[in-house]
């Protein structure tokens, strides 16, 4: 579904990614790791189309995504959830729901899609004429990702969805994107929190300094004491 090959991208003139090449099959989770400043939120704005890059191909389901700008990206499917949630604090919660599929195909759905993101996430129903302002940190991030797949994207991207929040909190997050995964929703999970990532992918990437320096099956990353010993502070 989403192959990238030989990723070269600079930012200010400084090289961010250096020849990152990574791939995610339909169905997939896929999860890519990495310390702060190792390139990953630069990595997912190139990926939408922010930051153009220096060398290298970006395909999504067979369309190259080199020229096309961030609003033709999302149109194809792929939809992101951006780490501060990137919602409109002054709107409700319904209002900043609907925003999701105004630019899709599941505008013309949009009653059902609602109904469905409700299931995801009960305490929206309560909230839903509530000012997104007023919401605690784990409420928005449950929100970011309902409008996101209000627009019922063909790849979800998550960016920290787990960051600055409380531990119970991560949980029952980590357990809706383990549902939506096992629904066949296809997933892309940027994180720090190696534990949690690995625990919920099916593969990983280890992305660090710019440079993919290890990838494979998620559960023997987990395993591997480099691994253990750099990020799950064994």
């Amino acid at each position: 579904m989403l192959s990238v090959r030989d990723l070269n991208v600079y930012y200010k003139n400084i090289q961010v990614l250096k020849g990152v090449s990574i791939a995610v099959r339909e169905g997939e989770l896929v999860t890519v790791i990495g310390s702060n400043g190792a390139g990953k939120s630069t990595f997912l704005m190139t990926l939408c189309g922010v930051i153009k890059q220096a060398s290298g191909t970006i395909e999504f389901m067979g369309t190259s995504l080199d020229k096309l700008p961030p609003h033709r990206i999302f149109s194809l499917g792929m939809v992101q959830v951006p780490q501060d949630g990137g919602l409109f604090p002054e709107m409700t919660v319904l209002e900043n729901l609907r925003q999701g599929a105004y630019r899709s195909p599941a505008v013309r759905n949009m009653g059902q899609k609602l109904e469905e993101i409700y299931g995801y996430f009960p305490v929206l129903t309560q909230r839903k004429n509530q000012r997104v302002g007023t919401l605690s940190g784990g409420e928005r991030q449950m929100l970011a990702i309902g409008r996101a797949l209000m627009a019922s994207p063909k790849l979800l991207i998550l960016d920290e969805p787990g960051s600055g929040l409380a531990p119970l909190i991560v949980e029952n997050l980590a357990m809706i994107i383990d549902h939506l995964h096992k629904q066949g929703l296809t997933i892309l999970l940027v994180e720090q929190n190696a534990y949690l990532a690995l625990e919920l992918a099916d593969k990983g990437f280890v992305l660090e300094n710019g440079h993919i320096v290890m990838s494979g099956e998620a559960l023997e990353l987990l395993q591997n004491e480099l691994i253990k010993k750099a990020y799950l502070g064994a």
